[in-house]
């Protein structure tokens, strides 16, 4: 039970990640009005999911679990300089506050938010299936909180697209069980041209 503890206390909304100022090209979906409801959103998720930044994300943290260096492929993966910032500020958020639980050497200049949750689940021996899902799970639900705010959806419906959501983390989860390094990557290209278009907004609410 102490392993579950952990993990459900290392990927809370209110362990300092910062990820609440993040939105993936979010916001720059809604201005646009690509993502207004929500079958949209669940639709925009669900690419991210599948062909996306989650995807990519859910495999670099089980390679990283797995021992595998993944931290400079990581951020070279990145399409744009504010999914950079995203992943990169947050893993060395990450990293800051896990010094509260000793066992990884985070001798790398940059870890990437995933491989560094990765390694240190793995470091206290949480099993790689669960820290994925938990991630899976913090990721989508960060992005629906967003949406909330940004759309703007109501709490309710915020809670139908979570659940809606429940097969597409499934699928991912279990589509990832076996991935490698030639399965990194994805053609998500609405989602990685709106992070590139989010530093022009006049105003924003998030950094990405």
């Amino acid at each position: 039970m102490d392993r579950l503890l952990r993990l459900l206390t290392w990927l809370s909304p209110a362990f300092p990640t910062g990820g609440f100022a993040y939105s993936s090209g979010l916001e720059f979906a809604v201005e646009t009005g690509t993502v207004r409801d929500e079958p949209s959103l669940i639709a925009w998720v669900q690419d991210l999911l599948v062909h996306g930044a989650l995807w990519s994300d859910i495999i670099l943290l089980r390679l990283a679990h797995q021992g595998e260096d993944v931290a400079a492929l990581g951020m070279a993966l990145c399409a744009s300089a504010e999914r950079r910032l995203e992943t990169s500020a947050q893993g060395a958020a990450f990293v800051l506050a896990a010094a509260a639980w000793p066992g990884v050497d985070w001798a790398d200049d940059v870890t990437p938010y995933p491989a560094a949750v990765g390694r240190l689940a793995a470091a206290h021996n949480i099993p790689e299936d669960d820290t994925a899902l938990a991630f899976l799970h913090a990721a989508t639900a960060n992005l629906i909180s967003a949406a909330i705010r940004l759309v703007p959806l109501g709490q309710a419906a915020g809670l139908r697209v979570q659940a809606a959501l429940e097969p597409d983390i499934l699928h991912t989860l279990h589509a990832t069980q076996a991935a490698a390094l030639d399965d990194l990557g994805g053609a998500c290209w609405a989602a990685d041209i709106a992070t590139m278009n989010h530093e022009t907004q006049y105003t924003r609410l998030f950094r990405t």
